[in-house]
């Protein structure tokens, strides 16, 4: 059964490899014929050569085992479009030198490319390096054969060698993009097609080629500039994928205008070069947005992550006491066991274990919805409250380093806050006065927090230390990300505590002077005594 079932695998393996080549072979004689104009000589020298594209793409995917289909496609379209305008002996050697030159392009972009193209602007110049170079060796040696062998007459040598090269050049710089999205993922496509944007670009490019070539055709395509319009959109909005499409577009249209208006061939092959440089335009804007995007979401992970490490320290404190208290009711319970009876007592016990471990999970949680999507979970807790249990994680630093911690009397406020994450704040902002105190000498380490509500509608807590201060160019920078005095520090404590502060509907800023000055504004929720 085992054997059975092995073979039959096998067997449509096979048949899924030989359908593949197939559809392959077809596709590449299909793209050969429509893009077969103006050729040179009735020659596969043309302006425009994107079935080459095509080849790369699949190569670059499947491997080496694309060598056979694409010989026998290369063949097949030498037969069928061309009419076998060489020896067949001769036909099988152009043939073979297409395949074995690009597939060894193909290779080297397997190599330098890690898996992908176009990723950034790095490989998108690498890339076209490769594809400019590759195609002018493989130009270079197919033309040679078709001039030595008489095909081509004397003297135009370099003529076809240009116009063979650029044609090549030029599809694969124009249709690779395309179709290594198109193979990427229909997914992937079809979210590009379903947006909006896809069909405004898509239709701002069939009127840019209509200006440019219904209008502009008699008057030497005036209006060819415009064609830049719907591919630096795309571009800007989509990054390299949204490039590759309108790039595609552009072309397959230039290319109906080149059937419709039956244009010379020096006016195509300048065209084409347009196109070209259209397309490479485009294609570096999308490297750059996409490298942009990219960089902005490492940069966003990065202050999740900061954040998330600032929490942390106020959540283990919270976790703490809880985990202090299961300790201590565990050792009791294990007492009562021991002395036995008072199943009352022990029952009660248990209970507060139970209370204290549901506390701790719900602390773990919390930790764990920041990371997930930054939630916040807002209480009301009494002002007073609040400043007392941060100072109380400071007393014994304070006690040590001969710093003064002192803290009037607070306003009988209530807040709504998230209470961990407006601690995370003022431990920020304590942490920070303790390094500004310790430049100066003992007895003169001071810092004070005050609060008041003058307006009525928030309270402002001021932290203020004896430190050398900060200068009104420091405070202009002081909340920007990175930007950071201490030596290990990452410049992120403020930025976040700012936000912080914003997202509850207050501000966090900074005073110039001889002392170090922070103003902490939150609004007020409720005016009784009834806080958490």
């Amino acid at each position: 059964m085992d054997t059975r079932t092995g073979i039959g695998n096998s067997m449509r393996s096979i048949a899924t490899t030989l359908l593949g080549g197939l559809a392959f072979v077809v596709t590449y004689v299909l793209l050969d014929w429509a893009s077969y104009l103006h050729p040179m000589y009735g020659l596969n020298i043309t302006p425009w050569n994107p079935s080459l594209a095509l080849g790369l793409v699949i190569w670059f995917r499947a491997g080496k085992l694309v060598a056979i289909p694409w010989f026998v496609a290369i063949l097949i379209g030498e037969v069928v479009v061309r009419g076998l305008p060489a020896s067949l002996p001769l036909t099988l050697a152009l043939s073979g030198v297409l395949t074995v030159g690009y597939g060894i392009m193909a290779e080297v972009l397997r190599r330098h490319a890690a898996g992908v193209i176009l990723h950034d602007r790095r490989r998108l110049l690498s890339w076209l390096g490769i594809v400019v170079a590759g195609t002018l060796v493989t130009s270079t040696i197919y033309i040679s054969l078709l001039y030595f062998t008489g095909l081509i007459p004397v003297g135009d040598w370099g003529v076809a060698l240009v116009r063979f090269w650029v044609g090549d050049c030029v599809g694969i710089v124009v249709t690779m993009p395309f179709f290594w999205l198109l193979l990427d993922g229909h997914a992937r496509l079809s979210k590009l097609f379903a947006r909006w944007e896809t069909a405004g670009y898509g239709v701002l490019a069939v009127a840019a080629l209509w200006l440019s070539f219904g209008l502009g055709g008699e008057g030497e395509f005036q209006y060819f500039y415009l064609l830049f319009l719907p591919i630096v959109w795309a571009a800007a909005r989509q990054g390299v994928p949204g490039a590759a499409i309108a790039a595609f577009i552009l072309q397959a249209g230039i290319m109906v205008a080149v059937h419709w208006q039956n244009l010379v061939a020096v006016t195509v092959f300048e065209l084409q070069l347009l196109g070209a440089v259209l397309a490479f335009v485009g294609l570096f804007i999308g490297a750059v947005v996409d490298e942009k995007q990219r960089v902005s979401n490492e940069l966003r992970q990065t202050l999740r992550l900061a954040a998330a490490g600032e929490m942390a320290a106020a959540l283990a404190h919270e976790l703490n006491q809880p985990l202090t208290a299961l300790s201590a009711y565990g050792a009791a319970c294990q007492q009562m066991l021991e002395q036995g009876g008072n199943e009352e007592r022990l029952r009660d016990t248990i209970g507060r274990m139970v209370t204290e471990s549901y506390r701790a999970a719900d602390v773990v949680r919390r930790l764990r919805d920041f990371f997930r999507t930054g939630a916040t979970r807002l209480e009301r807790i009494a002002l007073a409250k609040l400043v007392d249990s941060v100072l109380a994680q400071f007393a014994d630093k304070a006690a040590s380093q001969g710093v003064e911690l002192v803290a009037a009397t607070m306003p009988d406020r209530t807040l709504l806050v998230d209470r961990l994450q407006v601690e995370v704040i003022l431990r920020n902002l304590i942490a920070n006065a303790f390094d500004a105190v310790l430049e100066r000498s003992a007895g003169r380490r001071r810092i004070v927090i005050t609060a008041d509500d003058t307006d009525g509608e928030s309270v402002r807590i001021r932290v203020v230390d004896s430190g050398p201060g900060l200068s009104a160019d420091k405070v202009s920078r002081l909340f920007e990300a990175f930007q950071s005095s201490k030596s290990s520090g990452l410049g992120l404590g403020l930025a976040i505590s700012r936000a912080i502060a914003q997202a509850h509907g207050g501000d966090l800023a900074a005073e110039a002077g001889d002392g170090g000055v922070f103003v902490l504004t939150l609004p007020i929720e409720g005016d009784d005594h009834d806080a958490a």
